[in-house]
């Protein structure tokens, strides 16, 4: 097997992992610990991954359009368990990304909300709405839409909410929610505590997946709200981090 044709397997690993460990790829791939080292130094030096140790980490999240489309059924039907959760009157948190966009599409006609996000497709999405909306600013990552970073936490840093739903973009077999961007951790780390009820909202895709950072862990937010069936064992883990689930 050729170096490119290596290294582009290495990628397709980690995409569909969330990350990989050197003496994994080396018995995978036939060749030794030192040349996969040498690969993962070429990945990140074109910016395609995040070295870490032992192993190497998706460096950038998947694209607005690309999220959009994936497990869009799945999405929508988790946005329908979200809607009830909101009433008359209430400020809700919407996290970025594709799934609160779906609950955003929900909860959008229900008087008297005020919504505070830091996605822009979301925004966009409201602007025309009955809905008052409030936006964070900050750093704006353009493939995802998403505002974050030191200035979007300290916007936040004031506000209480009746209810937040937030998305992840991995969840390891710890039950740990991970970020493959840094920045991003502390956001979707202290803002569930600004709110009354907080719910992550992810799909069966997210599980058993691992990025670089830790966000916090499913025990951290009121209820999680999934499509996911977990296992006796996965259950009895559940309930010692105190995670409740929604179906």
């Amino acid at each position: 097997m050729f170096a490119t044709e290596r290294q582009a397997t290495i990628i397709e690993l980690i995409q569909k992992n969330g990350s990989v460990q050197v003496d994994e790829l080396s018995q995978e791939l036939g060749v030794s610990p030192m040349t996969i080292r040498r690969d993962l130094v070429k990945l990140q030096e074109d910016g395609k991954i995040e070295r870490c140790h032992g192993g190497a980490v998706a460096k950038q999240e998947v694209n607005y359009a690309d999220k959009q489309t994936s497990h869009k059924r799945e999405k929508e039907q988790l946005a329908g368990l979200c809607a009830p959760l909101v009433s008359e009157g209430d400020t809700v948190f919407l996290d970025a990304g594709t799934t609160t966009y779906e609950v955003a599409k929900l909860i959008r006609d229900i008087k008297g909300i005020l919504i505070v996000t830091n996605d822009l497709e979301i925004a966009v999405l409201l602007k025309d709405s009955e809905t008052e909306l409030f936006i964070c600013g900050g750093s704006v990552q353009k493939s995802t839409g998403s505002m974050f970073g030191r200035y979007a936490t300290q916007m936040l840093a004031d506000f209480k909410f009746d209810v937040g739903f937030f998305g992840a973009a991995s969840i390891n077999d710890d039950f740990e929610v991970t970020t493959p961007t840094s920045e991003k951790m502390w956001l979707k780390r202290y803002t569930p505590m600004q709110c009354e009820k907080s719910y992550l909202v992810v799909d069966r895709s997210k599980f058993g997946r691992q990025a670089m950072t830790k966000i916090n862990s499913l025990g951290d937010y009121t209820g999680i709200i999934t499509n996911r069936e977990f296992s006796i064992e996965e259950k009895r883990k559940l309930e010692r981090l105190n995670a409740v689930i929604i179906k």
